[in-house]
């Protein structure tokens, strides 16, 4: 995927410092809003899956997990 231009607006003292410390802003916000549409994507799928996700921690609360008597340790 290509990279694409786009337009952002940050405190002056922000980008001053960061211009100051030699920091490349594009790749530092571009890091920051991967990580927090990763972030956002993991709380989404968590929502969604709620209700299975509490029936199995359930299930596991009242007969253990699936494979314990396998277990080596």
């Amino acid at each position: 995927m290509g990279r694409v231009k786009v337009n952002l607006t940050l405190d002056a003292e922000v980008a001053e410092a960061a211009r100051a410390l030699g920091l490349n802003m594009s790749r530092l916000a571009e890091a920051a809003i991967a990580e927090a549409a990763k972030a956002e994507r993991n709380r989404l799928w968590q929502r969604e899956n709620q209700a299975a996700i509490a029936a199995y921690a359930e299930e596991v609360a009242r007969d253990g997990l699936p494979l314990a008597p396998f277990r080596s340790f």
